[in-house]
């Protein structure tokens, strides 16, 4: 089974710019690290990854969890609204509706942080 980096690159990079997106604020929204975030947007670094960072990388971009993995494989990526496949779990899909909110948390509480830094370095 052969692996496409360069496509999961492309893909990332499409998106991020539709969504006007930095890669700081993909790695914010997605809990990935921004080095990573950055290794896999410029393609360079075809390494296998956790599929959990494939799958928060796919939330953050407001993708179907597994949106990324199938780029990765060359399959057709699932609509947004189909369900993931989890075996026979019913709590899986749970959960990852409570990390994707989660996670959009973060980067409310990241953006304001940011804020009120702005603000107090404005006092100064």
């Amino acid at each position: 089974m052969t692996e496409d980096w360069s496509a999961v690159a492309e893909a990332m990079n499409a998106r991020a710019a539709e969504l006007a997106l930095k890669q700081k604020e993909l790695a914010e929204r997605s809990g990935v690290s921004l080095a990573i975030v950055r290794e896999m947007q410029q393609g360079r670094i075809k390494r296998r990854r956790n599929p959990r960072t494939l799958e928060a990388l796919s939330i953050a971009l407001d993708w179907h969890p597994q949106h990324l993995g199938a780029v990765l494989q060359g399959k057709t990526p699932p609509e947004v609204d189909s369900p993931a496949t989890t075996g026979d779990d019913p709590l899986v899909p749970l959960l990852n509706t409570i990390i994707r909110e989660l996670r959009g948390l973060r980067a409310q509480v990241g953006a304001l942080t940011n804020r009120l830094d702005d603000g107090g370095r404005r006092k100064d």
